[in-house]
């Protein structure tokens, strides 16, 4: 049965209002989506009749087109698919299809000899295929790359006829790193697929860079009665010439990037190329050595990490670093994947010795962003001062550094306590070479700096409140649990901590801190960049003199479980 245009585009529409289920449908409401759709694609404005949208309801639901849509009607008058999954277009194709359909095959095979057609080439392979597997109900015998899951290709149609008719849209967008949504007019000038990405690329204001929309990320398109820009001076059919992906700085030249592949990926790059300059330089005896002139964008580190070791970036230098910046920030994100039984026994050694250490519980990116802060923040309020070697209150002043702190891996092992813990103190030291200072045996014990004695409560130089007598001090300290944040390797040589393991248990007298520390062997911490010391604050320590040219920065944290009376906080209360 031959079916007009006029009909397809009506029997579509209703096909799509049918698929909304977040709308009921009477039959006037088709009748209307029908109008807008055939003055929108054939510019019919004349009304269609009742009589019409019925017909076309009782074609669907026939066996004349092969659709037999199982149209029912709810409450006498609201349509809508008894299937919620079914849809015109998912129904198998007829003879008459099939035959039109190897017809057109037939006729694209006769131009794969021309360069201009050579892009259908995979088109074609794909239509044969499709055609041959529904012909003979067999299996088919290619498989292309696809990805079913993928959103906004919905999109590329009404895209597609803006760029066509030069029309502006109204696209409202939001990105990845946008937390909000955003409406805009865009100008559309070019479709881009990507790995099975799709992008339109387009100007959103006039003497503008052009910008890249991904369609996965439009939420919606409508048109806009704006007048359309045109692209001028601007060589679109080469504008992504220079680069791999889609990422393109319209300011900047491509770059010679030398690269190294081993003999086990050498001949697949051989046999494809990352970008068609790419040129084999040299053969060596265990790989080869290949240039590309190209920008370096997001999409190009993207192919040389997806290499692995198998690949080393020779040249620029800049491309080299920021390579293996993210191999070693890699190597991290698996080193400080702690395991929960290591947890356990760290938090089991802390509880019977009072001191425990772990390795890698933040990456270097994470200690070298905390470092960033602090330097930051000392640069801007510490101006034409004496060297800082201690910022007290750290996250009152530096409120920042919180998330950072409390990264997962720290909340894990807070967890793993089956506490529920507030921040009492948190400070930062600076121990740099010149510095030189040191600390003698002692235990963590609430003292008034000015007169360096100790006092009851905590009105001293932890600064946690104007607490004048809450509760015997021994008491609070060993419901906290400290620990120490080590940004910078650290060890005996620049002034780590040693501990007396054990001697966290009681409040011990000057006599008998001379008695354990003169016969007992102390163990140095050492740790890594990255690693945490964690201690109860009445463990016996000190500090070393530094021997080397190594900074040892530390974030001192306490954590506590006190409960304090009520209108009694602590200055830098922070529920974790």
């Amino acid at each position: 049965m031959p079916v007009n245009r006029n009909a397809l585009i009506r029997y579509t529409t209703i096909d799509n209002c049918l698929r909304n289920r977040y709308r009921k449908w009477t039959l006037d409401d088709l009748i209307e989506a029908c109008s807008e759709a055939l003055y929108e694609y054939e510019g019919i404005d004349k009304g269609i009749s009742r009589r019409t949208i019925q017909m076309d309801i009782q074609v669907m639901r026939s066996d004349k087109l092969g659709y037999n849509a199982p149209i029912v009607v709810t409450d006498k008058k609201y349509y809508s698919y008894e299937d919620r999954e079914y849809s015109i277009t998912n129904i198998p194709l007829t003879t008459q299809d099939l035959n039109k359909l190897t017809e057109v095959t037939e006729i694209l095979k006769q131009f794969r000899g021309f360069s201009h057609f050579r892009e259908l080439s995979g088109m074609v392979q794909r239509l044969e295929d499709k055609v041959h597997a529904a012909r003979t109900n067999n299996k088919p015998v290619i498989d292309f790359e696809k990805n079913e899951h993928l959103k906004g290709l919905d999109f590329i149609d009404e895209v597609y006829k803006a760029i066509v008719n030069k029309k502006c849209l109204e696209i409202t967008y939001q990105s990845f790193k946008a937390r909000n949504a955003s409406t805009i007019l865009f100008h559309p000038y070019l479709l881009k697929e990507f790995r099975n990405r799709w992008f339109v690329l387009g100007m959103h204001k006039k003497s503008k860079p052009l910008i890249n929309l991904a369609l996965d990320r439009i939420l919606e398109i409508h048109p806009s009665d704006h007048a359309y820009l045109e692209c001028t001076g601007k060589d679109l059919r080469n504008y992504y010439k220079d680069v791999v992906g889609v990422s393109v700085n319209e300011y900047g030249n491509p770059e010679n990037v030398v690269l190294f592949f081993d003999n086990s990926n050498a001949p697949y790059v051989l046999t494809k190329p990352i970008h068609h300059s790419q040129q084999l330089l040299e053969k060596l005896p265990h790989g080869i050595i290949v240039s590309l002139q190209v920008q370096i964008n997001f999409e190009l580190e993207r192919e040389i990490l997806g290499f692995g070791d198998s690949l080393r970036v020779i040249s620029p230098e800049k491309l080299k670093r920021r390579i293996k910046s993210k191999l070693i920030h890699a190597i991290d994100l698996y080193n400080s994947d702690l395991e929960t039984k290591g947890i356990r026994n760290s938090l089991k050694q802390v509880q019977y010795k009072g001191t425990a250490v772990l390795q890698n519980v933040y990456t270097r990116r994470e200690t070298s962003r905390m470092k960033t802060l602090i330097g930051e923040y000392l640069k801007s309020n510490i101006q034409d001062s004496p060297p800082v070697y201690a910022i007290r209150q750290l996250l009152t002043k530096i409120p920042e550094l919180l998330p950072h702190i409390l990264n997962p891996n720290l909340q894990k092992i807070l967890s793993e306590t089956g506490e529920r813990f507030f921040i009492s103190k948190a400070i930062y030291f600076d121990k740099p070479p010149q510095s030189n200072w040191y600390v003698t045996w002692h235990q963590d014990n609430t003292i008034n700096v000015k007169e360096k004695k100790e006092v009851c409560g905590f009105y001293g130089w932890t600064k946690k409140g104007n607490v004048i007598s809450v509760c015997p001090p021994e008491d609070i300290l060993k419901k906290t649990l400290t620990i120490r944040i080590h940004l910078d390797e650290t060890n005996e040589n620049n002034g780590g901590l040693k501990v007396i393991p054990g001697s966290h248990n009681k409040r011990l007298s000057d006599s008998e801190i001379n008695v354990i520390t003169q016969s007992t062997l102390p163990m140095n911490v050492e740790l890594d960049t990255g690693g945490i010391h964690l201690m109860r604050p009445l463990l016996l320590h000190s500090s070393a003199k530094v021997t080397n040219q190594k900074q040892r920065r530390v974030i001192h944290i306490e954590f506590s479980t006190v409960n304090l009376p009520e209108g009694l906080e602590w200055a830098e209360k922070q529920e974790v």
